[in-house]
């Protein structure tokens, strides 16, 4: 009985990581309008934004890391990933696309 506890302890540590390896975050698109470093914000236009259910626009959002802003400027076409964290979508994820 105790190896079977083990194994099913195993697996709920082992399947969740593997989900996540799966496949790599879903990223959107869009084009740097503008960049706000003391406020750590960029203005996108983007596409829809399937993990948070939003559709095309342009707004403003706020980064987790405020060197991410370092590496973009205005009319860069991007990729990137959003998360509502406390509240706010806040870019956890971008760059450039070549």
């Amino acid at each position: 009985m105790k190896f079977i506890a083990r194994v099913f302890a195993i697996a709920g540590l082992i399947f969740p990581l593997a989900l996540y390896a799966a496949g790599p975050a879903e990223l959107s698109e869009g084009t740097v309008k503008k960049i706000d470093q003391p406020t750590h914000r960029v203005m996108l236009a983007h596409g829809p934004i399937a993990n948070i259910g939003m559709p095309p626009m342009t707004m403003m959002f706020k980064v987790m890391d405020p060197a991410m802003l370092k590496k973009l400027k205005d009319g860069d076409k991007v990729r990137f990933r959003v998360e509502e964290i406390e509240g706010d979508y806040t870019i956890v994820r971008i760059e450039a696309v070549k």
